[in-house]
């Protein structure tokens, strides 16, 4: 039997727009213009938790959050990076990789739960995809944009 294609959750597929392919993970924007915030999720179906990637897949997810985390420095100069992988909502596995700032709404609280999402201005957002974009096009150790 063949394996079952991935498929994005339908949530992550509402709450984002689709910025990169890298090898394992696709690399979102979530629409919320308050912070700067990637969601990385591993392209293979059935995972839920970040023990289902075989160890190869383990260490190509942790270069996919740096290189993530790097495009965020380099485009917005953040004060932190927050990673974090909940899912208690969309069990889905996948990665927050989010921009965080001492003068953001939330801070230093965690970003859920702090106010309604405000989405990107079309214009804004394709411009934000962009530049996250071309970070992330940038040779780095270990990722590559597919």
């Amino acid at each position: 039997m063949p394996p079952r294609p991935f498929t994005l959750d339908p949530i992550l597929h509402l709450d984002t727009v689709e910025v990169a392919r890298l090898e394992l993970c696709r690399v979102l924007l979530m629409r919320d213009q308050t912070y700067p915030w990637l969601i990385l999720v591993p392209a293979r179906a059935g995972l839920r938790d970040l023990d289902d990637l075989d160890d190869d897949h383990q260490h190509l997810v942790m270069g996919e959050i740096s290189a993530t985390s790097r495009a965020l420095k380099t485009v917005f100069s953040p004060h932190k990076i927050n990673v974090a992988a909940l899912g208690n909502v969309v069990e889905q596995l996948h990665i927050h990789v989010i921009a965080r700032f001492k003068n953001d709404p939330a801070w230093p609280a965690p970003v859920w739960g702090a106010h309604p999402a405000v989405d990107y201005p079309d214009a804004q957002r394709s411009a934000t995809v962009d530049k996250i974009r071309g970070a992330l096009a940038k040779p780095g150790p270990g990722v590559r944009c597919v």
